[in-house]
C-alpha cells in the first residue's frame, strides 16, 4: 500500500506460513487462528505495529509442519486491520497485504512462532498511461465476460472506474479470481509492474475463454478494506 512507510522495519517480522494461501498487496485475507503458536504470533503482532508476513509453504511441507518447513523466498507483508479475541482464546482477524518482500534469513528466537528478516522488493514502476490498454482489457472481461453482472464482476467494474491504480486492481484480480497457487506466487514475486499486470491480464483472458471458467473463488466478492 502506498501509505506504508518505505523505511518500515522489516528486520524481524512474524511470519504465518500456510500451504494454500498467497496474499497479495491490497487484498484482505480473513484468518482464523487456533494453534497455540499462532495465537502467540497474533498477540506479538498486536503488541507491535500489527505487521505480519504471509509465506507459502513449498512442496513437502507435511513432513515438517510442526517444525520449520521451507517457504517460498518471496512473501507478502500485511497489516492487521481488525481483530476479535474469542472466548476460547482463538482469534479472528483481517490482514491486508501491502508489501512484497524477499526473505533474507530466518531468526531463531525463544518464541513459538517464526520471525524472518525481510527486505522490501524494489519494483520497476509503470505509469497509468502505459497500463491503459491492460485496464481496458480487464474491463472487457468484467463487463462483458462470464462474470458480467455477478457480484464480483460488478465490484471489479466499479474498481476499474475508480481512481484505484491498475497494478492494485491486478493484484486483487489475481487474489480473488485465480486458484493456481503457483501463478499467484509468480505474480507476487514479479517486480516489474507492467509485466505483472500484463501477465495477470493474459491469465484472466485465458480463463474467460475456458470451459472451466469461472473458478469457485471468483464468486467471492473482493474486499479491499
Amino acid at each position: 500500500m502506498g501509505d506504508f512507510p518505505l523505511n518500515a522495519d522489516l528486520s524481524a517480522v512474524p511470519l504465518f506460513p500456510l500451504p494454500s494461501v498467497v496474499l497479495l498487496p491490497t487484498a484482505v485475507l480473513p484468518l482464523h487462528i487456533f494453534e497455540e503458536r499462532y495465537k502467540a504470533m497474533t498477540q506479538a503482532a498486536l503488541r507491535g505495529k500489527r505487521q505480519l508476513a504471509m509465506g507459502l509453504l513449498t512442496p513437502g511441507w507435511q513432513q515438517n509442519y510442526h517444525g520449520r518447513p521451507a517457504i517460498e523466498p518471496v512473501v507478502c507483508v500485511g497489516t492487521i486491520l481488525t481483530h476479535e479475541l474469542l472466548p476460547d482464546g482463538k482469534y479472528n482477524f483481517l490482514l491486508q497485504g501491502h508489501t512484497r518482500a524477499k526473505v533474507i534469513r530466518e531468526l531463531h528466537t525463544d518464541e513459538p512462532f517464526r520471525r524472518f528478516a525481510l527486505e522490501r522488493i524494489v519494483e520497476t514502476e509503470a505509469d497509468e498511461d502505459s497500463l491503459l490498454g491492460a485496464r481496458q482489457k480487464f474491463s472487457q472481461v468484467f463487463e462483458s465476460g462470464f462474470l458480467a453482472g455477478t457480484p464480483v464482476g460488478n465490484t471489479f467494474a466499479k474498481l476499474l472506474n475508480s481512481p484505484m491504480r491498475t497494478c492494485e486492481v491486478a493484484d486483487l484480480v489475481a487474489f480473488n479470481c485465480f486458484d493456481d497457487l503457483a501463478v499467484k506466487q509468480m505474480l507476487l514475486a514479479e517486480d516489474n509492474v507492467q509485466k505483472r499486470v500484463m501477465t495477470t491480464v493474459s491469465y484472466l483472458q485465458a480463463m474467460n475463454k475456458s470451459d472451466n471458467w469461472p473458478p469457485t473463488s471468483a464468486y467471492k466478492n473482493p474486499s479491499t478494506n
